[in-house]
């Protein structure tokens, strides 16, 4: 007599395939249980509550607030209502290199770094001159425009010479006050 061609491995794959059959119909009969089709409108609407969280229940009406729609700002502020700043601002030349024409000013009151070029220039600087400068905008940020050394107001006293003393030392001296720079 022949032997029967079922072997273990086919016996073995005819049972899976048959436990995932039982388990795919599980899953079928599971979702048409818990199908949302044929729910109401209200089923499927969310609230917003008064913290701005989604929920299932509607909004207590006596917790309603009212808000004037002019208080209500969807885009940002319009250039007269921002506080106008400081036009002309004072800080160091941080950075400066003459042969590439570009440089960097550091603002003394808020210490941000802002990009100069040799044509914005109305003097010539070195590194650490104290500068007075302007703002625009540049097509990649705040640009220092209109820049000069800032004049300090310290002012060094020389010391005053006897004209009668030595005469040759009083016409060396003949400007009693020298501006200094940074």
């Amino acid at each position: 007599m022949g032997r029967s061609q079922e072997t273990f491995g086919k016996k073995e794959k005819e049972k899976k395939k048959i436990e995932k059959r039982k388990l795919k119909e599980e899953k079928k009969e599971e979702r048409k249980a818990n199908s949302s089709s044929g729910k109401g409108l209200d089923d499927m609407l969310a609230y917003v509550d008064e913290n701005g969280n989604l929920v299932d229940a509607p909004p207590d009406p006596k917790k309603k607030k009212v808000i004037n729609i002019e208080d209500i700002q969807v885009s940002t502020l319009k250039e007269e209502d921002r506080e106008p700043e400081e036009l002309v601002r004072t800080g160091i030349v941080a950075f400066f290199n003459e042969a590439k024409g570009y440089g960097f000013i550091k603002d003394l009151k808020t210490q941000e770094s802002f990009f100069v070029h040799i044509n914005s220039l109305t003097e010539a600087l070195k590194e650490n001159n104290k500068v007075t400068f302007e703002l625009e905008m540049g097509p990649k940020g705040p640009n220092a425009v209109r820049v000069k050394k800032a004049i300090d107001k310290i002012v060094e006293k020389a010391p005053k010479v006897d004209p009668q003393a030595n005469p040759t030392e009083a016409n060396t001296s003949e400007n009693t006050e020298t501006p200094t720079s940074e």
